[in-house]
């Protein structure tokens, strides 16, 4: 068992939350504004191949509210040429992959109608669907709105508006749909609809070609629109190099991180980083984890967990789902004992 760190290591981290904060971690919002929640964001929560194809299992394991993402590529039949989306973290794509009808949809089914059965929104979404797409064909695109709008009744929307710029309220159901920043995907899930019909997508802010260490206000310098709700960030954002360069955890850190999500929340935005893990090379190799997202151990991983909590960070992604979730969980205990 590794042993959790102590407070001092907590570098820059506020002694005190506020009951009110306390409170929005532990209960959420009805209504999902941002910096009122943190949710543990279950990275690439999906089969490779054969392999690992509990992942979807173990990060519902955590608890909800959380978020799950999903890879999603674009599979041609060459023998028939028919195509389809599967869930997959890219090539070869061989067809055999799940399509996320199959591995997504019908495993949140029975939260969702309980869910709705209950009607109690406390805590909704009580999943955020993030959609990672390994390519923008428009035709792969459209496959996945037609998707989404079969779970409509699921799904978190907001009306179109006739000015982009003017942000309609959400009508907040169980699960939410995120999506990346391409333009190609705004056309689809945003521009090609009529007026007041139902967005179902949200897309990310423009994050390309910025200086990752650049200023906060110049990284991100996009308010919220009604389709562009989030800011989706690697770590090296606030840490230069990264994770396995990310060396020891200090007060400018801290104040840079502070500094971004709280641009963010001023814009009205959501913020997500991504990827924090602290493995070690066999866990890495086991469960086909990346290098350069690791820091090197769960100690190195937790101190951040625990700043990205205390600041307020809306997305934390990780591939320790269970680890994470219980972070999120006991965080506001944890502020309270140390209260006391």
């Amino acid at each position: 068992m590794h042993r959790c760190l102590n407070r001092a290591a907590l570098v820059g981290l506020p002694i005190l939350l506020s009951g009110a904060l306390i409170a929005q971690h532990a209960a959420g919002q009805n209504v999902p504004q941002p910096g009122s929640r943190t949710l543990m964001d279950a990275h690439n929560c999906y089969p490779y191949f054969e392999w690992w194809g509990d992942r979807i299992d173990r990060a519902l394991s955590a608890g909800t509210p959380l978020a799950i993402e999903q890879d999603l590529g674009w599979y041609t039949d060459p023998k028939t040429g028919k195509s389809w989306s599967v869930v997959t973290h890219g090539d070869p794509i061989t067809g055999e992959e799940p399509t996320m009808e199959q591995y997504f949809f019908a495993r949140v089914r029975p939260i969702v109608e309980q869910a709705l059965k209950e009607g109690n929104k406390g805590n909704w979404p009580l999943i955020t669907l993030n959609l990672d797409f390994k390519d923008n064909k428009p035709e792969h695109l459209a496959a996945v709105l037609a998707l989404l709008r079969k779970y409509q009744s699921w799904l978190t929307s907001a009306a179109k508006s006739s000015n982009i710029e003017q942000v309609q309220a959400l009508d907040v159901k169980p699960i939410l749909v995120l999506t990346g920043q391409a333009d190609a995907k705004q056309t689809v899930f945003y521009d090609q609809l009529h007026e007041g019909e139902r967005v179902l997508a949200f897309g990310a802010v423009h994050t390309e070609d910025k200086d990752p260490q650049a200023a906060p206000e110049i990284l991100d310098s996009e308010k919220a629109n009604n389709y562009r709700r989030w800011w989706n960030n690697p770590w090296r954002v606030v840490e230069e190099g990264g994770q396995p360069h990310a060396g020891e955890w200090t007060p400018e850190k801290m104040n840079r991180l502070r500094a971004l999500v709280e641009g963010a929340h001023a814009n009205g935005l959501w913020i997500r980083f991504y990827t924090l893990d602290g493995a070690t090379p066999q866990e890495l190799s086991c469960h086909r984890w990346f290098r350069g997202y690791n820091f090197g151990s769960l100690d190195a991983a937790r101190i951040r967990w625990r700043a990205a909590i205390a600041a307020h960070v809306d997305y934390l992604a990780s591939d320790q789902h269970e680890l994470l979730g219980d972070e999120v969980r006991q965080f506001p205990l944890r502020e309270m004992q140390q209260r006391q």
